[in-house]
C-alpha cells in the first residue's frame, strides 16, 4: 500500500520566514513595488472573494489570520488591522469582480518586474506559503520593534 504525503505547514518561526523571503527582496526598486503591488493584490483577492462570496471569503480570511497567529501575536493583530483596512477599502470603492481581477493582475506584472530587476525569482516558487509571508513582510516593516531587520 502506498502512503502519498500530505504537505504540511512550516515549523519556520516568522523571524526565518522573514529571513529568507528577504533573499529575493533587496534591490530598494522591487521593495518599493513590492509595497505598492503586496497590498494590491491582497486587497485584490479579498475583492474578488467578496464579489464571489462573502462568507466564504471572511472564512478565508479567518484562516489566513490563524496562519500568521501561529507565527506571531502582534503581525495576527497587524493583519487583522490591514484586513479590517482592506474591508474599508472595499466598501468605499464598489468595484466588481472585473476591474478587481484588473487590479490584481497589474500588481502581479509589477512583482514579476520587481524581480526581473533583483535578478531573482519570486519567494514563492520554492513554498506557496510565501504568498502569505508577502503581506507579513510588508506589514512587518511598519511595526516597531519588528522581529526581523531584514525586511
Amino acid at each position: 500500500m502506498s502512503r502519498t504525503r500530505q504537505p504540511q505547514m512550516s515549523k519556520r518561526s516568522l523571524e526565518q520566514w522573514l529571513s529568507e523571503y528577504a533573499v529575493s527582496h533587496q534591490n530598494l526598486i522591487n521593495k518599493k513595488i513590492h509595497w505598492l503591488c503586496v497590498p494590491a493584490i491582497f486587497v485584490s483577492i479579498l475583492g474578488m472573494g467578496m464579489s464571489l462570496s462573502v462568507w466564504f471569503t471572511l472564512v478565508l480570511s479567518a484562516l489566513v489570520l490563524l496562519f500568521y497567529m501561529q507565527l506571531s501575536t502582534p503581525l495576527f493583530l497587524a493583519m487583522g488591522l490591514f484586513i479590517a483596512i482592506c474591508l474599508a477599502v472595499m466598501a468605499s470603492l464598489p468595484l466588481g469582480f472585473k476591474l478587481w481581477a484588473g487590479v490584481f493582475v497589474i500588481a502581479w506584472i509589477g512583482q514579476f518586474v520587481g524581480h526581473k530587476i533583483e535578478g531573482q525569482k519570486p519567494s514563492f516558487f520554492e513554498d506557496l506559503q510565501f504568498l502569505l509571508i508577502g503581506p507579513a513582510w510588508v506589514i512587518n516593516s511598519l511595526l516597531p520593534n519588528r522581529p526581523s531587520k531584514n525586511t
